[in-house]
């Protein structure tokens, strides 16, 4: 397993489109907090960015790749391994290079301008979020034969999970705006790890009117230690459900 691990990261390093990945993230990153006079003001600023950015990449570059390494995992697959060691062996070489990449080029900056709490939260909702979307990725890639389609699904979901989702949420908020909702949205935040993300930052960040209805409700109900936990497993729960959907498929599916 540590050898396939390896091998994907090295192969991930010499394309190159890592790297530029993490100095973009870096250049971002230390031009917000050269902008803003505040640090809580600057993660604020880069949680906008990461949110928007960190998806997109995570899932748009993990589906090309499984597309572009397809006989690389054939060839894998016809030696005495085990399936399941080989998905997860290119999922943690897959997530750990994005991660990596996430935490230097953010990292580096949070721990020079914004060492608080929040700022480690936004380090470690944007790896999980990188992790999550390498997940859904590698579930997209599996289910589809077809490189197009398979992108193309991927970027559905990417534009669902980032922009459609609050939409709706938006919709059914003016839909229902005469009933007691309040749980009812609880759990339809959950349905979205960008959404549980953002939120989880801005608990740490005293600017509730940012928050929107959805957070406001979070720091009703959640802000304290069980509600941090909470969501933090339900953000979890988002990062091994597509994989051991993902891990089953390929198991039973005909190479």
């Amino acid at each position: 397993m540590n050898k396939i691990m390896k091998y994907v990261i090295a192969d991930l390093l010499r394309s190159r489109a890592v790297l530029v990945y993490a100095v973009v993230l870096l250049v971002l990153s230390f031009s917000v907090f050269n902008i803003e006079d505040n640090a809580d003001k600057g993660v604020i600023s880069l949680l906008n960015i990461m949110l928007f950015v960190v998806p997109l990449v995570s899932i748009v570059f993990s589906t090309v790749y499984l597309y572009n390494s397809a006989e690389f995992i054939e060839l894998l697959v016809s030696q005495p391994l085990k399936r399941g060691m080989i998905w997860m062996s290119v999922f943690a070489g897959l997530a750990g290079a994005l991660g990596l990449a996430f935490l230097i080029g953010v990292g580096i900056p949070i721990v020079l301008y914004a060492f608080t709490v929040s700022g480690m939260v936004l380090l470690a909702c944007g790896v999980l979020l990188s992790l999550v979307f390498v997940s859904i990725a590698m579930w997209a890639a599996v289910r589809i034969r077809d490189k197009a389609k398979g992108i193309g699904l991927s970027m559905l979901l990417w534009l669902y999970f980032a922009l459609l989702f609050d939409a709706l949420v938006l919709f059914i908020l003016f839909q229902f705006s005469d009933y007691p909702i309040e749980n009812g949205m609880i759990a339809v935040s959950m349905l979205n790890p960008i959404d549980i993300s953002r939120i989880l930052i801005l608990l740490q960040v005293d600017l509730s009117a940012m928050m929107g209805y959805t957070g406001a409700v979070f720091r009703n109900f959640f802000g304290t230690g069980w509600g941090m936990a909470i969501t933090g497993v339900v953000l979890l729960l988002w990062l091994v459900a597509p994989m051991w959907f993902s891990l089953r498929f390929f198991d039973r599916r005909d190479l």
